[in-house]
């Protein structure tokens, strides 16, 4: 009895505003700041690119709604591991695994430190390029403050995902005023002809839905910390739906604005798209865009931080990963191992990191799992209808996510094939060379328990049970 009182588990400490936050504020991170002028120049006409982030913001939402019956019909964290897990088995899980700790979660961390930096610096290098080393440094700064931050405390992480929601949304309403003004003003000409050149191939169709996707990524956040929300069956598509439709409507007022203060030619060309809008229509204010938008890149990095080391916890409790990652702080009940472990992939992964790349190459792996899990969701749905669900989605929606998922992998491949696409595809599937070996045959050394003993009195851990 003793023991079990002695059993360690994550607080339920996030209501539906903490939910709403991490969702809108996991999504509004860097993209809506940085992507609009890739997408632009890559569809090539403004029209098109309004009707590519309206579609975005209906897949996320689609998407969003299957994760929520995924989340109350397995109400474990570790979002899309513990689904595919559950529905597609061990080796294939293991498969996500591998790339969401050494591909999708660094990428997203260190693509959105990057604007962040880029936003941190742009004032201190007016009208000229900051240096890489300075960008990439600041960047690194970032994600070490975030790391510590999500050691000591999930109440503060929480706090900092809530203001910095509060700040980026106000920010979005600016720029959203700003725009109606300009429009009531008659400044409407860069409307006009506005699907002329458009590029109709299908691999500009799927690199545009990429970089819309990337600004809407984070949709599936809260999936990842289940077992920390209060009342998940009822909280998880509510703030799902809340939040969704919060930052769609957001993202296309956002995106009007930036086209009715500046011309496309003139989006295309600026590398940070929110400071540009600033100095256009605030002049001597323009700097608060700049200020706002590493606020809200710092929170979406907060939000990825909170939601990856989740992943790496629940995977170590599963036998996936080192006993060491599946082991919360005795006293401040936060996954400290996995966060660290975390904070080390993505500062490597920074190192020689290019935003554009590592936008294109997540959202191919992120999308190739993400047809994984809801193919998962459909098993569920058919062979296993008497499964209780608190919440349920008509199967079609499934479906129709199922089928974007698809385009959105093939369609860069098809149009244009690159052999950094196989590259990615050989290294996901490199993992089952990881999987037989040490996870199917156990051939674990023993050094890696007298480390993990080691490790385990030095940052002051013990194993954590899972709260359902």
């Amino acid at each position: 009895m003793e023991g079990d009182r002695q059993r360690l588990t994550l607080k339920r400490e996030v209501g539906i505003i903490g939910a709403v936050s991490f969702i809108a504020g996991s999504m509004i991170g860097s993209g809506i700041f940085i992507s609009p002028q890739y997408l632009l120049s890559t569809i090539g006409s403004p029209g098109a690119s309004l009707i590519i982030w309206a579609c975005g913001g209906v897949i996320a939402m689609l998407g969003g709604l299957c994760y929520a019956e995924l989340g109350t019909l397995i109400p474990e964290s570790g979002g899309d591991y513990i689904y595919i897990l559950k529905t597609a088995g061990k080796v294939v899980a293991f498969l996500f695994l591998f790339s969401f700790i050494i591909v999708m979660r660094p990428a997203s961390a260190t693509g959105i430190a990057l604007s962040f930096a880029e936003y941190v610096v742009a004032p201190f290098y007016g009208g000229c390029t900051p240096p890489q080393l300075v960008v990439k440094c600041v960047a690194a700064a970032g994600i070490m403050v975030l790391a510590v931050v999500n050691c000591l405390s999930i109440r503060l992480a929480t706090a900092i995902q809530v203001v910095s929601t509060v700040v980026k949304v106000l920010a979005l309403a600016m720029i959203t005023l700003g725009g109606i003004v300009m429009l009531f003003q008659g400044n409407t000409q860069n409307f006009d002809n506005s699907f002329e050149g458009t590029n109709v191939g299908v691999n500009s169709i799927g690199i545009a839905f990429y970089q819309s996707l990337w600004s809407y990524d984070g949709w599936n956040t809260l999936n990842y910390l289940t077992e920390e929300v209060k009342h998940p069956e009822v909280n998880l598509p509510r703030a799902i739906v809340i939040a969704i439709s919060l930052v769609t409507g957001l993202y296309l007022l956002v995106n009007v604005s930036y086209l009715t203060v500046m011309t496309p030619k003139e989006l295309m060309s600026s590398s940070a798209v929110a400071v540009t809008w600033g100095n256009k229509v605030l002049g001597g204010w323009g700097w608060i865009m700049s200020v706002a938008a590493a606020l809200s890149a710092f929170g979406s990095l907060n939000g990825t931080f909170f939601s990856g080391g989740r992943v790496c916890f629940v995977a170590a409790r599963e036998g996936h990963m080192p006993d060491i990652l599946a082991m919360a702080h005795i006293h401040r009940l936060t996954p400290s191992p996995a966060l660290i472990f975390t904070t080390a992939v993505s500062l490597v992964v920074l190192i020689p990191g290019d935003f554009q790349s590592i936008v294109n190459f997540f959202s191919f792996t992120a999308w190739f799992f993400y047809a994984i899990t809801l193919s998962g969701l459909l098993y569920l749905k058919i062979r296993k209808p008497q499964l209780p669900r608190p919440y349920s989605v008509p199967i079609i929606i499934p479906i129709l996510v199922l089928i974007a998922a698809v385009f959105l992998v093939l369609a860069p491949i098809i149009d244009n094939p690159q052999i950094e696409y196989l590259y990615v595809t050989l290294f996901i599937f490199s993992g089952v060379i990881i999987y037989i070996p040490f996870i199917h045959y156990k051939l674990w050394p023993g050094l890696l328990t007298k480390l993990t003993v080691f490790l385990q009195l030095f940052l002051e851990v013990a194993p954590a049970e899972k709260n359902l």
